[in-house]
């Protein structure tokens, strides 16, 4: 049996989480069983490294990092946490963040802008140098910067960063530029998706992204049972 391998991807503050969630209960639902990740593992020692750049807590703000060596201490953690994975235990492996979002936040950074994007350097270093799975499907949840921003002040408190934001959410035009960068990807490879979740300024209703979703996985042949 082979598994197959949906990311969900989005700025922060696009609801990942919410429709993640619902997408794996779906899943179930229809019969399929269904495996879970999701990155930074932050309780990791590469995750947890993650963490203190992206809060300043460690003295060294992610910002201050090059965009190459910020990026492959996401691809360890995933390297890590995958190297005991082994593809056809489940019908699906659903992935919240993964490849593909190292690939645009590291080519977006400020400090970054007027470079070369890295999404090939990345993709060439995760998924041929560390081998790790590639997906079936990237599913993007396109939403209005100022719908995302909002969210983002809803998220309370979290373990690596407190009840504030992160390094990346406190900048005011790198979310814009990440939901830039995923929507031109989108255009270049096929193994990436857009759903629209959010119009005229306000979200979408949760479970009509997640009718979208589905829809879009139907549509790509992937809820055939084997």
């Amino acid at each position: 049996m082979k598994t197959r391998i949906i990311t969900i991807e989005g700025i922060d503050g696009s609801g990942k989480t919410v429709q993640f969630e619902l997408l794996a209960s779906r899943l179930e639902a229809l019969g399929f069983s269904v495996a879970r990740r999701g990155y930074p593992v932050y309780e990791s020692f590469f995750g947890e490294q993650i963490g203190k750049f992206l809060s300043g807590s460690g003295g060294v703000l992610a910002t201050d990092v090059d965009q190459r060596s910020m990026a492959l201490w996401f691809a360890l953690d995933r390297f890590n946490d995958l190297k005991d994975y082994a593809g056809g235990e489940s019908d699906f492996l659903l992935i919240n963040r993964y490849v593909l979002s190292n690939a645009v936040y590291q080519s977006v950074r400020d400090t970054d802008c007027g470079k070369p994007d890295i999404v090939d350097w990345v993709f060439e270093l995760e998924y041929d140098k560390l081998g790790l799975p590639r997906p079936d499907l990237n599913i993007f949840l396109a939403v209005e910067a100022g719908c995302a921003k909002a969210n983002v002040g809803k998220k309370g408190f979290r373990d690596y960063v407190g009840s504030g934001s992160d390094v990346y959410e406190r900048s005011k035009t790198l979310q814009q530029r990440a939901s830039d960068k995923y929507r031109e990807l989108a255009e270049r490879f096929d193994d990436i998706a857009i759903v629209e979740c959010s119009e005229n300024g306000e979200m979408r209703p949760i479970e009509a992204i997640s009718d979208g979703i589905v829809q879009l996985l139907d549509e790509r042949g992937l809820l055939k049972k084997e």
